[in-house]
This record gives C-alpha cells, structure tokens and sequence, in this order.
C-alpha cells in the first residue's frame, strides 16, 4: 500500500492493480492536496477501510482477487454512504449503467487524464461537504415529531424507527426534510444528491420519490408525505 501525504486533507482509498496508474494517480491527488492510500487488491482494501475514515474511493472493476462493483455493491447494501468513483478500461455504455446501479456516484473509463480524475474526485468531496453543511446548519428543521436525522450515522428515523432507505433515498429525504414545506424542483434535486455531471434524469428522481413514497406510508398507514407539484417539483409536508 503506498499513502499519500496531507493527513489533514480529504482521504480517499485508491484500489488500482495497476502500480504505473496507482502512482500517476496517487501524485496527482497530492498536488490537489487529496492524501490517497493505494490499495493493489480486494482483500488488503477491504482491511484499510475497516481501519480508518477515508472521505472517497476511487475503485477499478478489473481486479486480480475480484470484480470491484461487487465490492461496491456490498458497501451500499451495508450503508456506505460515501462517494464511490468506478474506474474501467470497459467504457460501453452498459457497463456505466451497471456501474452507476450498482451505487457508484461517478464512472471513469479508461484511458483516463489524470486531471480529469482529481476534478471528477472534487466534485464528488465538494457535493458531500454541501449534503453535510446543508443538514448541520437546517437541523432543527430536521428534527421533528415525526423524523429525526442522525446524519453522523447516515440514518433517519420516524417515530423513533429507523427506516430501512437505500442511500439516494437517504439523501433525498435528508434534503427535503431540511427545507419542509418548500417545492424543491427535479433540477435542484438532481444537482443536489446526483451532482450536476451526473447522467441521471428526471425520471431518476420521479422513481427514487415513488419508492421512498411507498416506504414512508408503509410506516405511517394513512400519512402521505411527499406532495407532487405537477410541472414544479416536490414537496415535504409535515402533519401538524
């Protein structure tokens, strides 16, 4: 494992089996002052990340002990919650998709410009810093009769119960439940938890709403939260 050198900088976990890329990459973060740890396998990345905090992965599919997207997608069903940046020298467009499904925020194909990388990695830090102030400075407004955000622990809970969300549900609840009452449009939702270089679209959002929908009146029979406003947005209503 080769690391980076600004430990008081973002930390990101770099999983490369290729030692000529690693070190490319790993030299352009530390000139952006993003300290990364450089990881040539699955099983020595999974034990650096059980010993430590690291703010993002920067994760390639082709490895000699496994696929890197089946890691990705034991994090998010473990509640992973940070940013995961796919590297592959498969670039169609299916395998993006898959990615992106699977629970990457972003997808990288190979061969890739350094420069890109560290832009595409900052953008990914810059949109979690944003989730994180937006939920500490409006948290009295996130905690109510009804819900109460644990944003350290990545969870919400209604009426004292955690609810069982995906990660982009996660967010979008955390993001309108700081802002009750306000018609939040599908731009400002997209730009907010997908990021404003991501592929998604409208749809994305009509769907992640539809299912975290459905959860919330699973827990609260007869309660109905999210209020569609045709051709404006969303909004979250409160019962008094």
């Amino acid at each position: 494992m080769q690391a980076a050198t600004s430990p008081q900088g973002p930390q990101v976990l770099l999983v490369e089996d290729d030692p000529a890329i690693a070190r490319t990459v790993c030299y352009a973060l530390a000139r952006d002052g993003i300290a990364a740890s450089h990881c040539l396998r699955l099983d020595d990345a999974y034990a650096q990340w059980k010993s430590r905090r690291f703010d993002a992965l920067l994760l390639d599919v082709g490895l000699p002990d496994g696929n890197g997207l089946d890691w990705c997608r034991e994090l998010r069903a473990a509640g992973v919650h940070a940013p995961i940046l796919v590297l592959s020298a498969r670039g169609e467009e299916m395998d993006r998709v898959l990615g992106l499904e699977l629970g990457a925020d972003d997808y990288l194909s190979k061969p890739f410009s350094p420069r890109e990388l560290v832009a595409r990695t900052r953008a990914l830090l810059r949109r979690v810093q944003r989730l994180q102030a937006a939920a500490s400075q409006e948290a009295p407004a996130a905690s109510t009769a009804w819900f109460e955000l644990d944003e350290p622990g990545q969870r919400i809970r209604m009426q004292g119960r955690v609810l069982d969300l995906t990660r982009r549900e996660y967010q979008l609840l955390a993001c309108m439940l700081a802002r009750p009452d306000r018609i939040l449009s599908r731009d400002f939702l997209l730009a907010n938890i997908w990021g404003q270089d991501s592929d998604s679209t409208d749809r994305t959002v009509d769907t992640h709403v539809k299912t975290l929908r459905a959860k919330l009146r699973t827990q609260a029979s007869g309660q109905d939260f999210i209020t569609t406003h045709r051709g404006m947005g969303y909004s979250l209503q409160l019962p008094l």
